[in-house]
């Protein structure tokens, strides 16, 4: 079975057609989704899917370039929802410095609080860092993330910088851009990082892998990621699917939500 880390089946681009596309993911061999919140508004999406399909969790959290929308209502809203009986993560938060908006400091001031929150409610992160290696990784150690434990979704820099934080515990999230024949340096941190932290995963509307790239993407292509992840380690495919499908549940804790179920 296959475990997606990392999706955003919110989106306005599954608007057509989401609901035959989630229902095709079983005979595919996809048995657990986790959506994303990027806003405050993919997080009420979110919270809606997670409600309605068994195999879709969720993570509550706002995406550095949305953090203007921010106040002290809004974080109280999203401290609620990470109490909700299906949520497994806080995120995505970080920096994102390839937009100029909002400004660096805004961005600096949400990604320490919802790192509390993470904190706070015991669970893991998803960290979305973009063009902002330095001082994701500053902040991430004046905060002792590695209390918290997560995922560095989308990884996108050296090896070296994949070794500072898995000496911090934590996962990566491996997606589309690993088959782009330009992605040199992500193919040689994939190398480098161990498969029991590894985690599939699409971005799902974005970064389709090779030779879908440009349209939109579902997890309906991971087989492609988890070709190319089993070639740079060489296992099979088979393996792959197995081992990010443990790294997941583990790190997500899923096994909490079968002894809470029914509740909220």
């Amino acid at each position: 079975m296959i475990f997606e880390s990392h999706a955003h089946y919110d989106d306005e681009a599954f608007d057509e057609d989401r609901e035959e596309l989630l229902g095709s993911f079983a005979e595919n061999g996809i048995d657990t989704v986790i959506n994303i919140g990027a806003s405050l508004e993919s997080c009420r999406k979110t919270i809606a899917l997670m409600e309605k399909y068994p195999f879709i969790y969720g993570a509550m959290g706002v995406h550095p370039s949305e953090t203007g929308e921010l106040d002290e209502n809004g974080f109280q809203w999203l401290r609620e929802c990470c109490g909700h009986k299906k949520v497994a993560a806080v995120g995505e938060i970080g920096l994102d410095y390839y937009w100029k908006e909002p400004e660096i400091p805004v961005q600096k001031k949400w990604f320490e609080r919802q790192m509390g929150l993470a904190k706070e409610t015991g669970l893991p992160v998803i960290i979305h860092s973009r063009e902002a290696a330095k001082d994701t990784l500053d902040m991430m150690k004046s905060t002792h993330a590695e209390e918290i434990g997560g995922v560095i979704h989308c990884f996108s820099y050296t090896k070296e910088i994949a070794r500072e934080y898995l000496n911090m515990g934590f996962h990566f999230g491996i997606g589309g851009v690993i088959t782009f024949a330009n992605a040199k340096k992500l193919k040689e941190a994939a190398a480098y990082i161990p498969m029991d932290r590894i985690l599939l995963e699409t971005d799902s509307p974005y970064l389709s892998p090779e030779p879908f790239r440009g349209k939109r993407n579902s997890s309906l292509n991971l087989p492609y990621i988890a070709e190319k992840i089993a070639v740079l380690k060489g296992i099979d495919r088979e393996e792959v699917y197995a081992v990010t499908h443990e790294n997941a549940q583990r790190l997500f804790r899923l096994g909490r939500f079968a002894e809470t179920k029914g509740t909220d």
